[in-house]
């Protein structure tokens, strides 16, 4: 008989997920991390949480640093209660008594104080300091094993922290049930904190590294996309009739309009018209079918104005519930905190149409630009299960001809459209031409066709004839992703 597990919850954003539930009641682990890294944020985190629902914790340190400068960091969090310390919190320092008494002191006054209080959390911060006291490996081994039985006995989860090294490997890793590595380190001059699952005994747990931000509100973790959403959540391909892009005379070259749930691509020089063609895409939402404008450029002032100039009326969209607009400007972001905000809000307002205006914003949030195919993948996917219609802007090279070819980048192949904006002059004039390349289960019409932007947005025209010359007929070459002009 499969024995069932009773987790508590962290009360830490996106640690359970990591931990696929939470962290087992009863279980031991150790976090740990280097000075820095959050440790003593994320335990206190998770004991005010527990205390907030009523549950008993005893907070122990070993550190030499009194218990008021503690306090004075942590009143600088959201999740700092200061009415439960003393009600449901119980901070005690037990430095003097290892440094006079030792180890087995040590573990006798914790188990008094746990059977005292009735805990179902312990914390210990300064495991180091407590090996510092051991004479040998297996009387870490004691210590850590005697703690655990002592809080077993009473349900009560154990957390142990310690500033080692991230890769120390030590006698009491192989005690305890469970490890969280937080790691801070350099990328550029860029910090970036990591946290990582190292042991799970006995239950599941995402592997590798999760990206993790400390700010006012504590340890926000963000699980990574490719892991979490491995497959998506929901695969439910409704019928649908064509997606209206609402640009006028382009869905007469797509059979009608866009296919449904489907992700287009739309790839051009700066000044091409990709966010006019998105302004329209938006324009076409609902208070029934709403739309999301996930943007990295333009901010909801500018945006707003934009539509303005165009005759788009944004702040209407905005009033009825219609439209959705998130500006993440592009500095420093992490790149699946973008995307858990993404999907969030889908989920949350029911999203139907999606614009990401700046695929170069995810490719910038990136640490490891390796990774991008695969959250691209993800990504892609759950937007496509919940039945988003999705567009994304991509700034291209500036091409100057329509013959030359244009170098797609690797994750073009997860989109289901392709989707070109070109200038050129041509006589002496400056011009905008559109060319689809790819359009999933559909035909379309592969010339290039006049774009004009102006009252409504962007037009699409007649198709583009060379002075005395032919059409120009795109061809799309899928094995090498390159565009090629005929």
């Amino acid at each position: 008989m499969t024995e069932h597990i009773v987790r508590i919850k962290s009360g830490v954003p996106g640690l359970d997920t990591v931990l696929c539930g939470g962290l087992v009641r009863g279980a031991s682990y150790i976090v740990q991390g280097s000075p820095g890294a959050g440790k003593t944020i994320l335990a206190n985190q998770i004991a005010f949480h527990q205390a907030m629902k009523g549950e008993q914790v005893l907070y122990v340190t070993l550190l030499a640093e009194s218990h008021e400068r503690l306090f004075q960091s942590l009143a600088t969090f959201d999740f700092y209660r200061p009415a439960t310390i003393g009600r449901n919190v119980f901070y005690l320092s037990l430095f003097k008594v290892l440094q006079e008494e030792g180890l087995r002191a040590l573990i006798s006054t914790l188990r008094n104080e746990l059977a005292r209080h009735r805990c179902t959390l312990l914390v210990l911060d300064g495991l180091l300091i407590a090996k510092d006291k051991a004479e040998s490996a297996l009387d870490v081994k004691t210590f850590v094993a005697e703690l655990q039985s002592h809080a077993a006995f009473n349900s009560c989860t154990v957390l142990l922290l310690t500033s080692a090294h991230h890769d120390d490997v030590s006698p009491e890793h192989t005690m305890v049930d469970g490890v969280i590595q937080l790691k801070e380190e350099l990328a550029g001059i860029r910090t970036m904190r990591q946290l990582r699952i190292c042991k799970s005994r006995g239950s599941e747990a995402l592997g590798g590294l999760h990206q993790y931000r400390i700010s006012g509100v504590g340890i926000d973790v963000y699980p990574r996309l490719e892991a979490l959403l491995r497959t998506p959540s929901a695969e439910e391909w409704s019928v649908q009739a064509r997606v209206d892009p609402g640009v006028q005379g382009f869905g007469q070259l797509v059979g009608g309009g866009l296919p449904p749930s489907s992700v287009t691509l739309l790839t051009g020089p700066a000044g091409s018209g990709k966010t006019t063609f998105g302004l329209n895409f938006l324009s076409m939402a609902t208070p029934d079918s709403p739309a999301l404008y996930f943007g990295f450029y333009e901010s909801p002032q500018r945006l707003r104005a934009k539509g303005r100039a165009l005759g788009i009326d944004l702040e209407r969209l905005e009033r009825s519930g219609a439209l959705v607009i998130l500006w993440n400007p592009m500095t420093e972001n992490l790149l699946d905190s973008l995307g858990h905000e993404l999907l969030e809000t889908v989920r949350l307002h029911r999203i139907h149409r999606l614009f990401v205006d700046g695929m170069m914003g995810f490719q910038r949030a990136a640490l490891y630009p390796s990774r991008l195919v695969e959250f691209y993948t993800a990504l892609a996917n759950e937007l496509r299960g919940q039945g988003v219609s999705t567009l994304v802007s991509l700034e291209a090279r500036d091409v100057e001809t329509l013959v030359g070819p244009e170098h797609l980048p690797q994750f073009a192949g997860v989109m289901d459209n392709l989707v070109y904006l070109r200038h050129a002059t041509i006589d002496g004039q400056h011009r905008r031409f559109i060319g689809i390349a790819k359009m999933r289960d559909s035909a379309f019409d592969a010339t290039f066709h006049h774009v004009s932007i102006g009252q409504g947005g962007l037009q699409v025209a007649n198709r583009l004839l060379l002075p005395g010359g032919p059409e120009i007929t795109p061809v799309f070459d899928t094995g090498s992703q390159n565009f090629h002009g005929s």
